[in-house]
């Protein structure tokens, strides 16, 4: 009987978020709660795609959706933030840039 290889699997399963990125992600989430915008978000971690969904009420269809597709990382960016009719907002290569847009509204909601 001879030795048999470890299974290494050829392609992984699941996208997901690194510790930084998420780190980013949850810190705009939590300025968003503290300002009285966002009440509930969703983590949906699939085999194409990882997606934070923020919600103003949980009942409601999200008012911004961040997407990580890395097999967009060569083409568009593998980053992608999008509103609450399901129209792109903003895409890129890095997520600090990405979330732009919500950092600007949240700018708003402060000095209001």
């Amino acid at each position: 009987m001879g030795v048999v290889p470890f299974p290494t699997p050829s392609k992984a399963t699941q996208v997901g978020f690194e510790r930084l990125e998420l780190n980013r992600i949850l810190d705009l989430y939590g300025r968003m709660v503290a300002a009285g915008h966002w009440r509930d978000y969703a983590i949906d971690l699939g085999k194409d795609a990882a997606v934070f969904a923020a919600f103003r009420r949980a009942a409601e269809r999200p008012e911004f959706r961040i997407e990580k597709r890395p097999s967009l990382r060569n083409k568009q960016g593998m980053w992608a933030l999008i509103g609450e009719a399901g129209a792109v907002v903003k895409r890129g290569h890095e997520l600090g840039p990405v979330l732009a847009p919500v950092e600007r509204r949240f700018m708003k909601l402060v000095e209001d």
